[in-house]
């Protein structure tokens, strides 16, 4: 249908005495469920223009998303909003999450709840100092002094990344500064999209991951593990990333498919027997072999277990053992152990107790001293002249070269796809070499008596997952842990890890004994300041100290998000108002690592749950239903989008896809919703300008149910207040879209069925313009409830529309406002039954066809109709007859009986047909202007 005009006559004053209220007060309550709500203005023409500015604007006036910090605990709904990672620009999955977690938030601000809902930036960490590296054209020197009023050499560089020859080294406190000042920036831009989004947060509460407080809570916090014991030091194998020059955690894993060749290798016996052969993708490892592997049950190698090979080139003799980790039936089904491969390399190196014959170091590059157990065998000529201080990939060439000339190449190499281990943000497979680093325990390691992995599934059961089979995730990712969290980072900005060592007379550094900070002190930055007691001049001399250099992985702060926006040690009585928090909402891809490490630092250092729910986001998928993200190039930003639909009509997409649930990126959705939004506005203005003076566009609506006298209207709240359940049910089990979905179905059955059938009604036609029937201020004040009721349960999708039409006609925010409830619905239906008003929609839409099928216009008399009906839809029809006359223009005879069996589509106009009809002589078309 069109859009809905005005009245087109003016009509009487309500019956119901006009109240007088203030200026200040223009909606004054009445006795029980009654509402005298006051039209003041509604515009001639509604338009979702610069909505969204004008009420973030009055919003940040009027505090209307302010905490309110006198409300208890139990007043309180909290949201452990997630933190967008500044690097740059946010993208439509952004949009997309952030915008499942406002509805929630407002939905339990209308229903009663204070709630508190924080926006933090998550600046530290890699991804800033990449961003920072290219914007600015330098790369940090932790070796060069600090220069006073550094000015980089670029100002941007238009998305061109600036080559690593050509960056200018700057101090490590010149590249935080750098970081700091493009992160500002990019928080500012960051707070205007959210804004424009409608976004309902408290931007009074706010932090990011690198400001004092938070830099203070990630110290503390570590600080106190270190004194459970839950963190501690150690010299071992772990992940490295050669380009970043940084350990890498399990968490920070992504499998990837590498291109590479199987080298069929001969290891050598003892007794000049025949040569045992294995397959191998890394022959340049072969100089740091220390056992082969077998499964213990192959038949073909029991005979080898207990003894000993010689490595092909090297001659360094190697024990062939047994594990169960060994697969029978893939390659050689042995397989050659080395120091470090792979993480099946490190199993076997812990659990069989190897020896450690690491070569290749923290540039990737092997070993620039020939190993002792090479040195003086008959490798050694090979090794100092081809592979010392070669490249993995040159150092491979250079030793399959060799194994060729030696005759311990069986065949040729050929062409494999294997699974290798990248850090998430890498361009380069990792390498494992062995270094001193920070660990916190997290139930991948045995623990003294503790069964700390027990704990955390527990707590994992204990939260309620939103859609729950994401708990799996959880489970999954807790059974499957073989290590604890590695926390520390060769990074610069960062929060670092807050630790001394003394150095000895002798000039050796003091791992064991750490200087450790008192809390006062936090933060601290070891490489920058003196522990108490020492002065700088004391840095690195015998008798004095080191710095830790390291900082911590930018999740040990995250993790800590819970924490650090409830005031932790720094505001008890905002902790004690808001912690445990209620909601934790994330995507899915970061419940290993978020979800889970929050989860660990929360009992470890509380000992319960951070928050009650986690509800988890899906992805965004591109056109070929492939997941957007930055890595790949297919993401879409968002502003334009902003600009061009509007932020209701990007919710609405936004809103459409359930928790847990992938969604296509869909430009039609936003169409839809911004469709949705306009009607929201003409619907409403519709409703809303009955018994309003046509001259001052003001007048008093009375929202009195007992008003409400005529069946069909009746009719019509029974089906809203259906709605309202059913919505208030979805939005409490954290399903937004079922809510969206059953209240956007509703609406356009009100707009489409019920404003058409009770148009005339509200107009009053045929009444005289003193007189107002019964029948007319029951079409009103249902119109009124309708459009109240609507609004609410549509104002967490569409806050910008719903917040104008309720700035027409009620005081205050819809967002302030309280959520609707059935019950005073129910009341006004009385005994009436939604299906009243759908069979009087189909007798509707079953006239209309006729003149559809005549090709003439919707305003043509029937003359005469005879209408056939089911019997499940016939009183509806009947009691709702005259309003169905009007709305189709029946003015002469309407004939309704009952349908005969299999007579008419129940898919179509519900099974109602007009078996005969005579109509009049199409209106006279009024001449253009």
């Amino acid at each position: 249908m069109s859009d809905f005009p005005t009245p087109e006559a003016p009509t009487a004053p309500a019956q119901t005495p006009a109240a007088t209220p203030s200026a200040g007060n223009p909606v004054a309550q009445v006795a029980g469920d009654v509402v005298r709500a006051v039209v003041r203005e509604v515009p001639d023409k509604v338009s979702l223009e610069g909505l969204e500015q004008r009420f973030d604007e009055r919003w940040s006036a009027e505090g209307t998303y302010a905490f309110d910090r006198s409300a208890t605990r139990e007043q309180v709904y909290s949201i452990d909003t997630p933190p967008p990672t500044v690097s740059g620009s946010l993208h439509v999955g952004h949009v997309f999450s952030y915008t499942h977690t406002d509805t929630v938030a407002r939905f339990q601000r209308m229903r009663g709840k204070k709630v508190f809902y924080p926006m933090g930036w998550d600046d530290n960490g890699l991804p800033t100092e990449r961003r920072v590296q290219n914007y600015y054209g330098v790369r940090c020197d932790p070796s060069l002094p600090y220069v006073e009023g550094f000015e980089p050499p670029h100002e941007g560089t238009d998305g061109k990344n600036v080559k690593p020859a050509d960056q200018v080294p700057v101090s490590r406190r010149n590249f935080i500064e750098l970081c700091e000042r493009l992160t500002a920036d990019d928080e500012r831009q960051f707070e205007e999209l959210w804004r424009r989004l409608g976004l309902s947060v408290d931007w009074a509460q706010n932090y990011q991951t690198i400001d004092a407080t938070s830099r203070a809570a990630s110290q503390r916090a570590f600080l106190r593990n270190l004194a459970r014991g839950e963190a501690y030091q150690a010299e071992a194998p772990g992940l490295w990333d050669v380009t970043f020059q940084t350990a890498v955690a399990q968490a920070e894993l992504e499998a990837r498919e590498y291109p590479g060749f199987y080298h069929r290798v001969a290891f050598h016996r003892p007794d000049g027997g025949e040569p045992v052969y294995i397959e191998t993708t890394r022959p340049e490892l072969i100089p740091a072999v220390v056992a082969l592997i077998a499964h213990p049950d192959d038949e073909r190698y029991q005979g080898l277990f207990g003894t000993t090979v010689t490595s092909p080139l090297f001659g360094v003799e190697v024990p062939v053992l047994a594990h169960p980790a060994a697969t029978m039936d893939k390659g050689a089904g042995i397989a050659m152990c080395c120091t470090f491969g792979d993480l099946t390399d490190v199993q076997w190196w812990r659990e069989l107790r190897l020896a450690t014959r690491s070569v290749i170091q923290r540039d990737g590059r092997l070993s620039r001293e020939t190993p002792e157990w090479i040195a003086g065998g008959p490798g050694e000529a090979l090794y100092t002249e081809e592979l010392a201080g070669r490249t993995t990939f040159s150092a491979r060439k250079a030793v399959v070269d060799a194994l060729r000339a030696s005759g311990d190449l069986d065949g040729e190499p050929t062409a494999t796809q294997r699974m290798t281990n990248f850090y998430e943000k890498g361009d380069k497979p990792l390498e494992i070499v062995t270094s001193r680093q920070w660990y916190i325990r997290n139930g991948g390691r045995d623990w003294d008596a503790r069964d700390l992995k027990a704990e955390l599934l527990a707590r994992g059961k204990e939260l309620d997952f939103h859609p729950d089979f994401m708990r799996v995730r959880y489970e999954n990712w807790v059974n499957g842990l073989n290590g604890d969290w590695l926390i520390s980072r060769q990074r610069f900005f960062g929060v670092a890890v807050p630790l001394w060592y003394p150095v000895t007379e002798a000039g050796d550094v003091d791992h064991d004994h750490p200087i450790v900070p008192s809390e006062a002190e936090l933060p601290v930055d070891p490489t920058s300041q003196a522990p108490a007691g020492y002065d700088e001049s004391q840095r690195g001399a015998p008798g004095g100290f080191v710095g830790d250099a390291d900082v911590m992985d930018t999740w040990a702060t995250s993790s800590l998000s819970p924490l650090i926006v409830s005031g932790w040690e720094r505001d008890e009585d905002l902790f004690s108002r808001v912690y445990p928090m209620d909601l934790r909402p994330q995507g899915q891809d970061i419940i290993r690592t978020w979800l889970f490490s929050s989860v660990v630092r929360s009992h470890l250092e509380c000992g319960v749950l951070p928050w009650k729910h986690a509800a988890i986001s899906g992805w965004i998928l591109d056109p070929d239903r492939k997941k957007m993200s930055k890595s790949k190039g297919n993401v879409v930003t968002p502003m334009a989008l902003l600009e061009e639909h509007g932020a209701d009509a990007v919710r609405y997409w936004a809103a459409a896809a359930r928790l847990g649930t992938d969604a296509a990126f869909e430009v039609g959705q936003m169409k839809i919703g911004r469709r949705l939004a306009i009607k929201v506005l003409n619907a409403s203005k519709f409703a809303l300008t009955f018994g309003v003076d046509p001259e001052t566009g003001a007048g008093e609506i009375v929202l009195d149910p007992a008003r409400v006298t005529v069946a069909l209207d009746r009719a019509m709240l029974a089906g809203l207040a259906d709605v309202v359940e059913q919505a208030t049910a979805a939005f409490e089990a954290y399903d937004h879209t079922r809510a969206l979905e059953v209240t956007e179905t509703f609406f356009w059955t009100f707009c489409d069925d019920y404003l058409e059938l009770v148009k005339d009604r509200a107009y009053g036609a045929g009444a005289a313009a003193t007189e107002v029937t019964a029948e007319t201020v029951s079409a009103r004040t249902a119109l009124a409830l309708a459009v109240d009721s609507l609004l609410r349960l549509l104002a967490p999708f569409l806050p910008f529309a719903t917040e104008e039409v309720w700035s027409w006609w009620r005081a205050g925010s819809v967002h302030h406002a309280a959520w609707p409830v059935a019950a005073p619905l129910r009341d006004a239906a009385g005994d009436a039954d939604p299906v009243q008003l759908t069979a009087a929609g189909h007798a509707l839409a079953a006239l209309r066809k006729i003149k559809s099928e005549a090709k003439v216009s919707m305003r043509t008399p029937i003359l005469s109709a005879s209408m056939a009906v089911p019997a499940a839809l016939l009183d509806g029809v009947r009691s709702a007859l005259d309003d169905v006359r009007g709305a189709g223009r029946a003015t002469g005879t309407l004939d309704v009986v009952e349908a005969a069996e299999g007579q008419g589509n129940p898919d179509v106009q519900g099974g109602i047909v007009v078996t005969a009809s005579e109509l009049g002589e199409p209106p006279a078309r009024k001449p253009k202007a």
